[in-house]
């Protein structure tokens, strides 16, 4: 399981690798390793050791400090409660959001209605 800090530390390396516009295949080629780590790294499923935080950072054009930016503020969050915010942050959501609006105002109101219900039958009793 993944801990925060190696969350934290790969979703620095996407938005890094995003801004620069690089593909994980073009990252990967560029450190010398496979595009699948890249995308373990990018989940946290993987840690990053320190000579590969280093040679990241040399490709992605960075201070190794880069990737450590905010991480005290994100566990912090998470030990208040209030990390809520990253799931907006997910593709994912952002795609079911533009999905939904698409749909007319009858069936964006079922599948709500939907999707609450299966809410409900998860909870426990």
């Amino acid at each position: 399981m993944a801990s925060d800090i190696d969350l934290h530390l790969g979703r620095r390396l996407r938005r890094r690798r995003r801004l620069l516009g690089l593909t994980q295949q073009q990252l990967a080629v560029q450190v010398g390793i496979r595009f699948q780590q890249i995308q373990k790294y990018e989940c946290g499923a993987n840690r990053i050791s320190a000579a590969r935080l280093w040679q990241l950072a040399e490709a992605l054009e960075t201070p190794v400090s880069y990737f450590y930016d905010g991480l005290t503020e994100a566990l912090d969050r998470r030990d208040s409660g209030s990390g809520s915010g990253e799931v907006f942050s997910r593709k994912e959501t952002m795609d079911l959001i533009q999905a939904y609006y698409q749909l007319g105002e009858r069936p964006r109101r079922r599948l709500l209605d939907l999707a609450k219900s299966l809410h409900a039958e998860g909870d426990p009793v």
